[in-house]
């Protein structure tokens, strides 16, 4: 049987119902560990049922570097103003332009890069791999080891937090739809900086 302070601790760290807690603790016998993972998968697997529901409400928010030498806006969508409107959404719209200041991402995810582009790319690392001396196999191997870092530097959702570099943005915003309980998209971003060419 669980107690109030091991619900409390629980919901503490996930932001999940007293209920809930209760119930991950009481099927776990009290182990604090694999009912947190218990509530996370649970959690991540609400958040992948929400993730085809229409988000058309949400924030605009801009960030200008100190200096004036960069500026970013972003549109952060969810599915009611009513949540658009919380600070914890409109802390992770903030953290999301801070995000596209520092790392410069060019695209939102991996599908919108553009295919032709990808090929190019993707040719170009297996022949240099074949170049080396790698079989063609492990050249294709590498060029796709090659590409997964490409992506990693160009796409947002790829991307490792700032702020934590042990969270990818994809996790930041799936964690969030768990604990929010509505649909989040990144529509769209602009990056400007200072004197760069377009």
């Amino acid at each position: 049987m669980a107690t109030s302070e091991q619900i409390k601790a629980l919901r503490e760290a996930t932001g999940a119902g007293v209920l809930d807690c209760k119930k991950a603790l009481d099927q776990h016998n009290g182990d604090f560990d694999k009912a947190l993972a218990w509530l996370n998968e649970k959690g991540l697997a609400a958040a992948a049922k929400k993730s085809s529901r229409e988000a058309r409400e949400g924030v605009i928010e801009a960030y200008a570097h100190p200096g004036g030498r960069l500026a970013v806006v972003v549109e952060v969508n969810c599915e009611t103003d009513f949540v658009a409107r919380t600070p914890e959404f409109k802390e992770l719209a903030h953290d999301l332009a801070l995000q596209i200041a520092s790392m410069s991402p060019k695209y939102i995810r991996k599908e919108d890069v553009p295919a032709d582009w990808i090929a190019s790319k993707m040719e170009a690392h297996k022949q240099e791999a074949l170049a080396e001396g790698k079989k063609p196999e492990i050249a294709d191997r590498i060029a796709a080891g090659k590409m997964e870092k490409l992506y990693q530097d160009i796409c947002l959702m790829e991307q490792t937090f700032v702020k934590d570099d042990k969270v990818k943005i994809r996790d930041l915003i799936t964690a969030a739809i768990a604990r929010i309980g509505e649909n989040i998209v990144v529509r769209r971003f602009a990056r400007y900086e200072l004197g760069e060419e377009i």
